[in-house]
Order: structure tokens, then C-alpha cells, then sequence
């Protein structure tokens, strides 16, 4: 059993590095599978993105960070269960471009996608499940945001489709970090900026689920 269950670990590992390699572009057959199953209109966004994504390549980080999340940011908030008739369903990018339209966690995860096409190491890109602190209630909304990380002790820079602009996570006051993850592992929140605990392999149901419809 215990090899089984190493087998497993490893092979998730590896899966999530493969799919991400492959995903180094945005390609016209993707843009073709777009358009086949949610339309024109989608065609269109999936060309916008592939254009944006080349425009950027040999850009500086900070200009890559604002046009991604400029970009995503346009897209419209509507909740899973009216998208997808679910109470919390990750959507892949392609999903997302397809859609024009999702929640949190949809913006978040188009936004590292399209990082790590441009080349961002997946080490610099988290994305952080954090608490939205509401001025009555305190922290009570669940939301994801995704967190650059120029070094593994700086303070991240936020990409957020709640508060547009970019800003280092100490200017987010009403955020409070719980999780964060990547392809390659999850991490426990332990302050508002820096210090993250590292627990392993990323083994998120969700994320597994979203990695195999890409």
C-alpha cells in the first residue's frame, strides 16, 4: 500500500508539471476548440488572449502582471451556480475564455496560467485562498486572489479582481490569508505577507479536477 500511495503522490506531481509544459502557448487548435464549443464570441476573447500573451513575452514582470490582470479583469463575476449549476466549480482557463464570465477562483487561476505561459516559475506564483474582511461582519467572505512573489521572502504583489489595482499584500487590509498552492505544492498562511508552511504536493481535488479538463 505504501508504494501505491507513493506511486500516486509522484504521479500527480508529474502530471501537473506535464500539463503545464504543454500549456506553453495558446495555439489555433485551441482557438478552434474554443470556438467549436461556446461560439464566436469566445473565438474572439481566445484571440485577444493569445495576442496579449504574445505581445508580452519579452516585457518586464511588472508590465506582464498588469496587463494579465487588466485583462482577466474585464471579464464578468457571476457565480458557479449559474455558470456551471454548481456550488464550487474551478474552472479552467479555457473554460473561463470560453465563458467570459466566473467567479474568484476563475480569475485567479486564468491569471497564473497565463504567467507561466510567459514564463513566470511557478515558485514566484501562488494562488492564495484568503478571507474578505467586510466592514459589519469582519472576516467572512471566502475569495482567491493569485500572489507574485519577486523572492521567496518578499512580500507579494496581489492580483485581485475585487480591488483592480496591483498592490503588495501589506496594503490589502481586508484580506486575510489562509491557504495558498500552485502546480506544485500547498502552503498554510502563517501572517499577512511572508511566512508560508509548506504541506507537500498539491493534492486538491479541485485543482486535480481542473488540470485534467485542460
Amino acid at each position: 500500500m505504501k508504494k501505491i500511495f507513493i506511486g500516486v503522490i509522484f504521479f500527480i506531481f508529474f502530471y501537473n508539471l506535464y500539463a503545464l509544459k504543454t500549456l506553453d502557448t495558446i495555439s489555433s487548435v485551441d482557438i478552434k476548440k474554443i470556438e467549436r464549443k461556446y461560439g464566436k464570441k469566445a473565438k474572439k476573447r481566445a484571440v485577444l488572449w493569445s495576442e496579449m500573451i504574445e505581445s508580452l513575452r519579452d516585457e518586464k514582470i511588472l508590465k506582464k502582471l498588469k496587463v494579465v490582470n487588466d485583462f482577466f479583469n474585464k471579464f464578468r463575476y457571476i457565480p458557479d451556480r449559474k455558470v456551471w449549476h454548481q456550488e464550487d466549480y474551478w474552472a479552467s482557463p479555457f473554460e473561463f475564455i470560453g465563458v467570459g464570465a466566473g467567479d474568484c477562483e476563475d480569475y485567479a487561476i486564468a491569471k497564473y496560467f497565463s504567467l507561466r505561459i510567459l514564463g513566470v516559475p511557478d515558485s514566484k506564483l501562488k494562488i492564495t485562498y484568503v478571507k474578505l474582511k467586510k466592514r459589519i461582519r469582519g472576516y467572512d467572505e471566502a475569495h482567491m486572489v493569485l500572489n507574485y512573489y519577486h523572492r521567496r521572502t518578499s512580500t507579494p504583489i496581489v492580483l485581485d479582481n475585487i480591488d483592480k489595482k496591483l498592490k503588495l499584500a501589506t496594503k490589502r487590509k481586508d484580506l486575510k490569508p489562509i491557504y495558498s498552492f500552485n502546480a506544485s505544492g500547498l502552503w498554510e498562511a502563517q501572517n499577512k505577507t511572508k511566512t508560508l508552511k509548506k504541506h507537500g504536493s498539491n493534492k486538491l481535488r479541485k485543482w486535480q479536477d481542473m488540470m485534467s479538463r485542460i
